[in-house]
Protein backbone atom coordinates (compact mmCIF):
# COMPACT_ATOMS: atom_id res chain seq x y z
CA UNK A 1 0.00 0.00 0.00
CA UNK A 2 2.88 2.49 1.14
CA UNK A 3 4.79 1.83 -2.77
CA UNK A 4 1.19 2.89 -4.49
CA UNK A 5 0.55 5.64 -1.91
CA UNK A 6 4.03 6.70 -2.80
CA UNK A 7 3.67 6.42 -6.58
CA UNK A 8 0.29 8.47 -6.63
CA UNK A 9 2.22 11.12 -5.25
CA UNK A 10 5.73 10.95 -6.96
CA UNK A 11 8.22 10.01 -4.17
CA UNK A 12 6.17 12.51 -1.59
CA UNK A 13 7.57 11.81 1.98
CA UNK A 14 4.47 13.67 3.22
CA UNK A 15 2.10 10.83 1.33
CA UNK A 16 4.72 8.26 3.53
CA UNK A 17 4.37 9.83 6.41
CA UNK A 18 0.53 9.59 6.17
CA UNK A 19 0.50 6.23 5.38
CA UNK A 20 2.72 5.19 8.42
CA UNK A 21 0.59 7.30 10.61
CA UNK A 22 -2.60 4.90 9.32
CA UNK A 23 -4.30 7.73 7.56
CA UNK A 24 -7.37 6.64 5.08
CA UNK A 25 -5.24 5.19 2.21
CA UNK A 26 -5.83 4.56 -1.29
CA UNK A 27 -8.54 1.94 -2.28
CA UNK A 28 -10.46 3.04 0.95
CA UNK A 29 -13.72 3.76 0.85
CA UNK A 30 -14.39 7.08 2.32
CA UNK A 31 -17.45 6.69 3.60
CA UNK A 32 -16.96 3.53 5.01
CA UNK A 33 -14.52 4.88 6.92
CA UNK A 34 -16.19 7.30 8.73
CA UNK A 35 -19.63 5.57 9.26
CA UNK A 36 -23.11 7.51 10.56
CA UNK A 37 -20.38 10.71 9.92
CA UNK A 38 -22.50 13.52 8.17
CA UNK A 39 -21.17 17.53 7.15
CA UNK A 40 -22.67 20.58 7.51
CA UNK A 41 -23.20 22.41 4.10
CA UNK A 42 -21.78 25.94 4.09
CA UNK A 43 -24.75 28.41 4.91
CA UNK A 44 -26.20 31.55 6.43
CA UNK A 45 -28.22 31.33 9.82
CA UNK A 46 -31.28 31.61 8.02
CA UNK A 47 -30.49 28.75 5.30
CA UNK A 48 -29.88 26.46 8.47
CA UNK A 49 -33.37 27.58 10.15
CA UNK A 50 -34.75 26.92 6.65
CA UNK A 51 -33.81 23.87 6.18
CA UNK A 52 -33.98 23.12 10.02
CA UNK A 53 -29.86 22.38 10.21
CA UNK A 54 -29.88 19.59 8.44
CA UNK A 55 -26.56 17.84 7.76
CA UNK A 56 -25.23 15.93 4.49
CA UNK A 57 -24.67 12.03 4.77
CA UNK A 58 -21.14 11.34 3.02
CA UNK A 59 -22.94 8.76 0.46
CA UNK A 60 -25.15 11.66 -0.52
CA UNK A 61 -21.27 13.81 -1.30
CA UNK A 62 -19.59 10.88 -2.88
CA UNK A 63 -21.54 7.62 -4.00
CA UNK A 64 -21.68 7.73 -7.90
CA UNK A 65 -19.40 11.08 -8.13
CA UNK A 66 -15.92 12.10 -8.72
CA UNK A 67 -14.92 14.49 -6.40
CA UNK A 68 -11.36 16.43 -5.01
CA UNK A 69 -11.90 17.24 -1.61
CA UNK A 70 -9.40 18.78 0.61
CA UNK A 71 -9.06 19.39 4.19
CA UNK A 72 -7.47 22.89 6.20
CA UNK A 73 -7.22 23.38 9.95
CA UNK A 74 -9.62 25.93 9.59
CA UNK A 75 -11.74 29.60 7.87
CA UNK A 76 -9.84 32.36 8.11
CA UNK A 77 -6.29 31.02 8.71
CA UNK A 78 -2.95 32.06 6.81
CA UNK A 79 -1.92 29.37 4.40
CA UNK A 80 -5.78 28.19 4.51
CA UNK A 81 -6.92 31.68 2.91
CA UNK A 82 -3.47 32.77 0.98
CA UNK A 83 -3.01 29.60 -1.08
CA UNK A 84 -5.23 26.39 0.01
CA UNK A 85 -8.22 27.22 -1.09
CA UNK A 86 -6.88 29.67 -3.92
CA UNK A 87 -5.46 26.81 -5.74
CA UNK A 88 -8.13 25.03 -6.23
CA UNK A 89 -10.14 28.21 -7.53
CA UNK A 90 -7.80 29.04 -9.64
CA UNK A 91 -7.83 25.61 -11.20
CA UNK A 92 -11.64 24.66 -11.06
CA UNK A 93 -11.95 24.53 -14.73
CA UNK A 94 -8.84 22.09 -15.24
CA UNK A 95 -10.66 20.10 -12.63
CA UNK A 96 -13.44 19.96 -14.19
CA UNK A 97 -12.40 19.44 -17.48
CA UNK A 98 -10.73 16.32 -15.65
CA UNK A 99 -14.46 15.02 -15.12
CA UNK A 100 -14.44 16.08 -11.52
CA UNK A 101 -18.27 16.80 -10.39
CA UNK A 102 -17.55 18.09 -6.95
CA UNK A 103 -14.39 20.15 -5.41
CA UNK A 104 -15.33 20.23 -1.27
CA UNK A 105 -13.54 22.07 1.07
CA UNK A 106 -14.20 20.51 4.61
CA UNK A 107 -12.80 21.63 7.92
CA UNK A 108 -13.39 21.62 11.44
CA UNK A 109 -15.90 24.41 11.64
CA UNK A 110 -19.42 25.29 11.54
CA UNK A 111 -21.25 25.62 8.53
CA UNK A 112 -21.96 29.74 9.42
CA UNK A 113 -18.45 30.38 9.29
CA UNK A 114 -17.30 28.66 6.67
CA UNK A 115 -19.99 30.38 4.40
CA UNK A 116 -18.87 33.71 5.45
CA UNK A 117 -15.21 32.80 4.53
CA UNK A 118 -16.18 31.08 1.07
CA UNK A 119 -17.76 34.50 0.61
CA UNK A 120 -15.17 36.55 1.29
CA UNK A 121 -12.57 34.03 -0.75
CA UNK A 122 -15.28 34.77 -3.45
CA UNK A 123 -14.92 31.29 -3.82
CA UNK A 124 -18.54 29.78 -3.13
CA UNK A 125 -19.32 29.31 -6.84
CA UNK A 126 -16.52 27.06 -7.21
CA UNK A 127 -15.91 24.95 -4.49
CA UNK A 128 -18.32 23.54 -1.79
CA UNK A 129 -17.40 23.92 1.86
CA UNK A 130 -18.76 21.67 4.78
CA UNK A 131 -17.77 21.99 8.41
CA UNK A 132 -16.88 18.80 10.17
CA UNK A 133 -18.32 20.64 13.38
CA UNK A 134 -17.21 18.24 15.60
CA UNK A 135 -14.22 16.48 14.14
CA UNK A 136 -15.88 13.48 13.39
CA UNK A 137 -15.35 12.99 9.99
CA UNK A 138 -11.48 13.70 10.31
CA UNK A 139 -11.22 11.69 13.40
CA UNK A 140 -12.74 8.79 11.61
CA UNK A 141 -10.15 9.13 8.91
CA UNK A 142 -7.38 9.35 11.25
CA UNK A 143 -6.48 12.80 9.65
CA UNK A 144 -6.89 15.26 13.32
CA UNK A 145 -4.17 17.20 14.55
CA UNK A 146 -4.36 19.12 18.12
CA UNK A 147 -3.27 22.48 17.49
CA UNK A 148 -4.02 23.48 21.04
CA UNK A 149 -0.40 25.75 20.91
CA UNK A 150 -2.03 27.78 18.20
CA UNK A 151 -5.24 28.48 19.70
CA UNK A 152 -7.04 26.40 17.29
CA UNK A 153 -7.87 22.96 19.39
CA UNK A 154 -8.71 19.65 17.54
CA UNK A 155 -8.65 20.72 13.99
CA UNK A 156 -7.98 19.07 10.75
CA UNK A 157 -4.42 18.11 9.34
CA UNK A 158 -3.49 19.75 6.12
CA UNK A 159 -4.65 17.05 3.00
CA UNK A 160 -5.99 16.51 -0.38
CA UNK A 161 -7.85 13.54 -1.34
CA UNK A 162 -9.19 12.17 -5.45
CA UNK A 163 -12.08 9.92 -4.39
CA UNK A 164 -14.08 8.63 -7.45
CA UNK A 165 -17.75 6.76 -6.10
CA UNK A 166 -16.75 6.31 -2.70
CA UNK A 167 -12.91 5.19 -3.60
CA UNK A 168 -10.14 6.89 -2.35
CA UNK A 169 -7.57 6.94 -5.59
CA UNK A 170 -5.18 9.14 -4.24
CA UNK A 171 -4.44 10.94 -0.61
CA UNK A 172 -2.22 13.60 0.25
CA UNK A 173 -1.11 14.81 4.07
CA UNK A 174 0.91 17.47 4.41
CA UNK A 175 4.09 17.20 7.23
CA UNK A 176 2.68 19.92 8.92
CA UNK A 177 -0.34 22.14 8.99
CA UNK A 178 1.95 25.45 8.23
CA UNK A 179 2.89 22.77 5.32
CA UNK A 180 1.61 23.47 1.75
CA UNK A 181 3.79 21.68 -0.64
CA UNK A 182 1.94 17.99 -2.11
CA UNK A 183 -2.48 19.05 -0.93
CA UNK A 184 -2.67 21.78 -3.62
CA UNK A 185 -4.81 21.60 -6.57
CA UNK A 186 -2.03 21.36 -9.07
CA UNK A 187 -0.63 17.96 -7.34
CA UNK A 188 -4.16 16.72 -7.29
CA UNK A 189 -4.41 17.66 -11.10
CA UNK A 190 -1.62 15.30 -11.61
CA UNK A 191 -3.23 12.64 -9.62
CA UNK A 192 -6.58 11.91 -11.67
Amino acid sequence: MASALARRARGSAAVLWGAARGFASVGSDIVSAAPGVSLQKARSWDEGVATKFSTTPLKDIFYGKKVVIFGLPGAYTGVCSQAHVPSYKNNIDKLKAKGIDSVICVAVNDPYVLNGWAEKLQAKDAIEFYGDLDGSFHKSLDLEIDLSAALLGRRSHRWSAFVDNGKIKSINVEEAPSDFKVSSAEVILDQI
